[in-house]
């Protein structure tokens, strides 16, 4: 009983490793999987000719995502409480 409790937590363990690990290598390469339609990120960086293209996209993108962030913050802190 001992070992068929030992075999499945590491079964489990190798699971949660390996979706780990999907996840991961999607998130370095997001070309090698097809982008799902939840997967707006993945979408919104166009193919570029070279690295430092792409870098400079993806920190644009950042930069507008903080600035939306910012005037979304300020919107709700000028609505009245309730």
């Amino acid at each position: 009983m001992r070992a068929l409790f030992g075999v499945v937590s590491l079964l489990l363990a190798l699971a949660v490793v390996g979706v780990v690990a999907t996840k991961q290598l999607r998130a370095v390469n997001p070309s090698a999987s097809a982008p799902s339609a939840d997967d707006n990120s993945a979408a919104a960086v166009q193919p570029a000719a070279n690295v430092r293209e792409q870098s400079q996209q993806m920190q644009q993108r950042a930069k507008d995502d903080v600035t939306r962030a910012l005037q979304q913050g300020a919107a709700r802190s000028e609505e009245p409480s309730q």
